[in-house]
């Protein structure tokens, strides 16, 4: 990757020099895939499961990254088993499926020194290696960020853990619950007068996935100036620390305890969601007009002149008896019919969809989100695309995920070289399956 910017560099530098800028445009436009594909030539090389690493890789192998896989051989990433369901009455579960598009999987032995050896070669050749083991872990196997980077300085190293590389809890495994719980996103989430309650996805994985790729993209810009890799540490509970954001700011600042509101808003009423006839619909409001335009909507024009309020503080003053109002009659109309009522409102509202609503959604099939891929064990399943799209490149599902050691054979046949009879030998040893 380097070496082709580089060359483009003098290309470009040349061309100012001698006036001749067709001769660039002709190099990019025969190199096209590098002005589309965003990551096109980055390599990364995957030791991560579950969900927080996988999907950071995921997200930069929709980019245009080439990802490899390293599983276990036998079981492989631990999502491979979680389930039901899994698809089809296969052993592929719907869990695995959606974290793992685009990526070659290639299974080995991180144990024994062969296994240890391909990691190496392997490292040489990527820009990246993400893993999400305890710390210490990968130590011991002489695969840390200070055994890689003697063999492969320019590698972007980013551990993913649960706790991070220092502080108390350092060897601690961590879950999303576990961060979620610890980091106060349960204590804070549930019903006013409830018990604490999960979150329905694991929103502290994805976050810390989040986190991940835009520190490794950071990274990977850094070493263009420098040529250098780095290690880059990113936990859960530092990630659920920092995504209590305005919650976590009141307790910072204002010495403020924080509770459960249910689907309401700390600081903006009414800002919840509503049982109708049929369901539940959210409405948001976020300003004085907002509130003014939802009582001309539900037809109580009185509400919007009422001195008790007039001001957001002054709603969220009165919360009780407004919210109370606003219930009364928010349950005589279905979903439906609310929507039709609130379509060319100033305030955002929405139904509280189930699965079967969300994706028979017209908005959600108008924009082509779900894709559809051809899996070679079950069949046709579909996936969630990316939610992210650029007007000058490319980020898109590429091809589905991978049957467990997939691509053994071809990675170490096209990435190292290695021949059929080595990687037999390997086989029979038991580094690779």
């Amino acid at each position: 990757m380097n070496i082709f910017l580089n060359y483009v560099g003098q290309q470009l530098n040349h061309a100012k020099k001698t006036t001749k800028l067709p001769l660039v445009k002709t190099f990019l436009r025969y190199n096209s895939n590098f002005g589309n594909d965003i990551l096109h030539g980055i390599k990364v090389l995957d030791l991560t499961r579950i969900i927080a690493g996988p999907i950071c890789t995921m997200i930069l192998s929709d980019m245009g990254a080439e990802v490899i896989k390293v599983e276990k051989p036998g079981t492989g990433d631990e999502a491979r088993l979680f389930g039901p369901p899994f698809i089809n009455n296969t052993s592929e579960s719907c869990y695995f499926v959606c974290v793992n598009r685009n990526k070659k999987s290639i299974c080995l032995d991180l144990k024994s020194s062969g296994g240890r050896d391909i990691i190496y070669e392997l490292a040489k050749k990527c820009d990246v290696l993400v893993e999400n083991y305890v710390p210490g872990t990968l130590n011991k196997y002489k695969l840390g960020y200070d055994d890689l980077k003697k063999v492969a300085p320019h590698i972007v190293y980013c551990s993913i853990t649960g706790y991070g590389s220092q502080g108390l809890y350092k060897k601690k495994p961590g879950y999303d619950v576990i961060a979620a719980s610890v980091g106060g996103l349960l204590y804070i989430t549930g019903p006013t007068d409830g018990e604490p309650v999960k979150v329905g996805v694991a929103v502290t994985d994805i976050a810390t996935g989040l986190y991940a790729h835009g520190a490794i993209l950071a990274a990977l810009i850094q070493k263009r100036q420098t040529g250098k890799g780095q290690k880059i540490d990113c936990d859960l509970l530092s990630t659920q620390v920092a995504s209590l954001i305005n919650i976590g700011s009141n307790y910072l600042n204002g010495e403020k305890e924080a509770q459960r509101w249910g689907s309401s808003h700390e600081s903006l009423v009414p800002y919840k969601m509503f049982k109708t006839r049929d369901g539940y619909l959210t409405i948001g409001i976020g300003s004085d007009s907002q509130f003014k335009d939802l009582c001309y909507k539900i037809e109580r024009k009185d509400l919007a002149n009422d001195p008790k309020y007039q001001t957001n503080a002054l709603r969220v003053e009165n919360r009780e008896e407004l919210v109370g109002i606003i219930e009364n009659i928010m349950k005589n109309q279905t979903n439906l019919q609310w929507m039709e009522v609130f379509k060319d409102s100033s305030f955002p509202c929405g139904p509280v969809n189930k699965l079967s609503e969300v994706f028979s959604d017209p908005h959600i099939k108008s924009i082509e989100l779900i894709k559809t891929l051809e899996h070679p064990k079950v069949g046709k399943i579909r996936v969630v695309g990316p939610p992210v799209q650029f007007s000058e490149g490319i980020n898109k599902v590429r091809s589905p995920p991978p049957l467990l050691g997939e691509h053994t054979n071809e990675v170490l046949k096209q990435y190292l070289g290695y021949s059929a009879d080595k990687i037999e030998s390997l086989r029979k040893q038991g580094v690779i399956a």
